[in-house]
């Protein structure tokens, strides 16, 4: 067989691994490892003694050069401040501050609860985290007002995605890491799509709340002196969130400085309310155990992405599509449209992981190559442009199987906390948030300057 013909084979194994229950780092470390073992030692004919040692070796240092960067800091810093927001009682303050504002809505604790986790989601970079927090704040205060419990989970589990989109983002650092995007651009581009989506998110809870009266009654009696009581409450979350943004905009420090500064305040801020180590030690664990299963992935992943390099698979591929008789928008569809049959089988990291060393440079030869400029483009865009517009457009396709059976992982840790909802309970909540996510696709692909404003002010 064709070294083409190889690594196809290899990538259907792979996905047959992953399907069938192997955890995505060891799986693709593994194929990774036997596909440069292949190259190596039959096709270069160095044979099996020398092909084995060389592939030990690049599996030993591809991992050790990528993981030791200093951009990979940001993800632990991120996810320590949501952790760390939680443990000090935070989180609370802030649903109170949605819930006196908005509640008076139809499906008004619903709507309070996805601005919450939108709020929550601009200081950490974990959708499960997410998902778990609200899951134990907001859920007991629908049940309380007669939500329907499918209802008030399910926008728990949707509401939780939007940490996967919105700044600081774990999911959107691997995706610069991974494309070689700036991450600072990638970050500052994921605020307005992610404001957007919880606006859409927003308006379908209070449709579907006016359609079926008995699905979400609005909260009454605040008056305008209880909303603005709440306002203190919720101001060290804005606060640390505008620290980033004007770090990271300004040019004040580095994304993994400002990732590092807003900790520290969170950090402060949770000590002067009376934080002390029974709750600092379960946000520091949480912390840590969620950064070694991301960072464990990543290191798996670049074994793969080394062998796809030495197999030129991504090349292959990209010149493919670029060849196709159709528009590039219908092709880009095509290939939005596998990642929804994907994510029904995959986490969203490991997807992104998995599938962007094959689908990054075929979106950008859509576009007409990573340096073209965007009065030839054939999407708009130039090069650098593309690359943040796609990363935000496929994050937010991985937002999708968070939500999605049989894999749904937000729906899984939302059923695993309230012992009283059934994992299907969730799932059948989640669904209509399926359809808002597919508008919101639609409109960034449609209106691609909501995702490249904020990056062009950089630029400008």
């Amino acid at each position: 067989m064709t070294v083409i013909e190889t690594s196809m084979v290899l990538a259907l194994v792979l996905i047959v691994l992953v399907i069938g229950g192997m955890r995505v780092a060891f799986a693709t470390a593994l194929i990774g490892f036997i596909g440069i073992f292949s190259i190596f030692a039959f096709d270069k004919g160095m044979g099996w003694e020398r092909g084995f040692i060389i592939s030990v070796k690049i599996a030993g240092q591809v991992p050790h050069s990528k993981m030791s960067t200093h951009v990979l800091s940001l993800i632990p810093t991120f996810i320590l401040i949501g952790y760390l927001a939680y443990y000090a009682g935070l989180t609370t303050a802030l649903f109170e501050a949605a819930k006196r504002w908005v509640g008076w809505l139809p499906g008004g604790l619903g709507v309070a609860t996805v601005f919450a986790t939108a709020g929550f989601a601009a200081v950490s970079g974990a959708s499960v985290a997410t998902s778990a927090v609200f899951a134990r704040i907001a859920i007991p205060e629908m049940l309380k007002l007669g939500y329907d419990k499918r209802f008030a989970a399910g926008v728990v589990a949707a509401g939780g995605t939007l940490a996967s989109l919105i700044p600081p983002s774990a999911i959107l650092v691997i995706y610069a890491i991974i494309v070689e995007a700036s991450v600072g651009k990638l970050l500052l581009a994921g605020f307005l799509p992610g404001a957007v989506s919880a606006l859409i998110y927003a308006g379908l809870i209070i449709f579907l709340a006016k359609w079926r009266k008995d699905l979400g009654p609005p909260v009454k009696g605040f008056t305008w002196g209880d909303r603005f009581a709440s306002v203190p409450g919720a101001l060290p979350i804005f606060l640390v969130v505008g620290i980033i943004i004007y770090c990271i905009y300004f040019g004040w420090g580095t994304p993994t400085e400002a990732g590092a500064l807003g900790a520290f305040i969170v950090l402060v801020l949770a000590l002067f309310k009376g934080m002390r180590w029974q709750q600092l030690k379960p946000a520091l664990m949480e912390s840590a155990k969620l950064t070694v299963m991301i960072f464990t992935m990543i290191w798996g992943v670049l074994i793969y992405v080394r062998y796809l390099g030495f197999a030129d698979l991504p090349g292959t591929f990209a010149t493919w599509i670029s060849g196709l008789e159709q528009t590039p928008i219908i092709t880009l569809l095509m290939i939005l449209g596998a990642y929804v049959v994907l994510g029904m089988f995959m986490d969203a990291i490991g997807m992104l992981i998995l599938t962007l060393p094959v689908t990054f440079p075929a979106v950008m030869a859509l576009n007409g190559g990573p340096d073209v400029l965007a009065a030839n483009s054939a999407l708009g865009m130039s090069g650098s442009e593309c690359a943040i517009w796609f990363g935000i457009i496929v994050v937010k396709m991985a937002e999708l199987c968070l939500i999605t059976p049989p894999i749904g992982l937000n729906c899984f840790v939302v059923a695993g906390v309230r012992d009283d909802i059934s994992v299907q309970d969730v799932f059948r909540g989640a669904s209509p948030f399926f359809i808002a996510d597919v508008v919101t696709v639609g409109v960034l692909i449609t209106f691609p300057g909501i995702v490249l404003w904020l990056p062009r002010l950089i630029a400008g």
